[in-house]
């Protein structure tokens, strides 16, 4: 299938030297999933909801200061392909091209609401994020921004001093407040508003009731659930009362898992390839294979690596994120390190890999030999 159905013509444009309080008002009165950015009436790149969660940056600031590159696809481009566009762009739109003339775009939501009928195969637990990260219902909106840069994430749930789940913070939260009335301030009263925000606790923004899913619901019904109410993703939740947080099920994990493979074969999707320097994507793939290849029985359909850039630097190379998640038949296992240079940061992060993958190979081995043992005394 591919995207020449549910791509769209009609996109706001807007010109890389325009005033910042231009691009929020756009999103405010608009709402859309993203901006195309032009420089000299050629494409730049793009603008997404996330990227203004940066509260510090001045309204007169160029848009180009938080443009985006996000590859052009093209509009007979399969849709499999474009949601791997999509998720290694960290980007919910992406510019469709028919020859060299800038089409149009298209948009996370409609590669969602043209594949939702086959996603009645897939439960939540199969592709949902399990390491969560939270945040206290005390905690300041500052502390809360903070977060969802270091993660790279959009969402935090907010958990009260029981650690029981009590509502959802979202850039999207983040980013109506800030722009809230904002044609009715001046430069000054937006800077008092902003330092004002940044000292208010969770509680004051967060969305509640939270809308959950369970881990043995179909990844469909969770979507129509995220598109219905215009989310990006929905808290697994668990326990007898719901208010266990078991997970975050995103859109984007919905586009990686449509990237998946065939059982048996590994597929390697990296995020953020921008941040790739003296790197390969090829000897990135060959690296975590060897890695996986180090215990055959754990058969790898997919691996996650995801470059963060961080603002330290040493002689000019940013300090660098890296994560590796490997989705494997026996479960998910992962890596994480940073270093200066993509190239530093992925070895890191895979020296931790195949710490934790030799750990569970020895973990499984013990429970095999365990296995083994029970029956044997069964036999006696």
């Amino acid at each position: 299938m591919d995207i020449s159905e549910i791509a769209i013509s009609e996109y706001i444009e807007v010109d890389a030297g325009e005033r910042l309080a231009k691009v929020r008002s756009i999103f405010e009165r608009e709402n859309p999933k993203g901006l195309i950015v032009t420089e000299d009436g050629e494409y730049a790149g793009v603008i997404g909801e996330r990227d203004l969660v940066r509260s510090r940056i001045e309204d007169d600031t160029k848009a180009s200061v938080l443009m985006k590159p996000a590859p052009r696809v093209d509009r007979t481009e399969d849709v499999r392909e474009v949601a791997r566009v999509l998720v290694e762009g960290n980007t919910k739109i992406a510019p469709v091209y028919e020859g060299e003339k800038l089409w149009g775009i298209v948009t996370a939501d409609a590669i969602l609401e043209a594949v939702l009928d086959s996603l009645d195969a897939l439960t939540v637990e199969q592709i949902r994020t399990e390491d969560v990260v939270t945040v206290g219902e005390q905690s300041h909106v500052g502390q809360a921004i903070n977060r969802l840069r270091k993660h790279g994430i959009s969402r935090l749930p907010v958990v009260d001093e029981d650690g029981s789940l009590t509502g959802v913070l979202t850039t999207h939260d983040i980013v109506d407040f800030v722009v809230r009335d904002a044609d009715r301030q001046g430069r000054e009263d937006r800077r008092g508003d902003i330092d004002r925000m940044l000292d208010l606790p969770v509680y004051d923004l967060m969305t509640s009731p939270v809308l959950t899913t369970t881990a043995d619901e179909t990844v469909e019904d969770a979507v129509r659930r995220m598109l219905d109410n215009d989310i990006s993703g929905l808290v697994v939740s668990d326990g007898e009362n719901g208010d266990t947080v078991a997970g975050v099920l995103t859109k984007t994990d919905v586009l990686r898992a449509l990237t998946f493979t065939e059982e048996g074969q590994m597929d390697v999707q990296i995020t953020n390839v921008a941040l790739l320097d003296t790197i390969t994507r090829e000897e990135i793939v060959e690296d975590i294979t060897s890695v996986a290849d180090k215990y055959q029985e754990m058969q790898v359909q997919h691996a996650h690596v995801r470059f963060h850039e961080h603002k330290e630097k040493l002689r000019g190379t940013p300090l660098i994120q890296c994560q590796i998640r490997l989705r494997t038949n026996r479960g998910q296992v992962a890596g994480t390190g940073e270093g200066y240079g993509a190239d530093h940061g992925f070895h890191v992060a895979l020296d931790t890999l195949e710490r934790n993958v030799l750990e569970l190979k020895g973990l499984i081995a013990d429970e095999e030999y365990r296995g083994q043992l029970l029956r044997k005394l069964g036999e006696l």
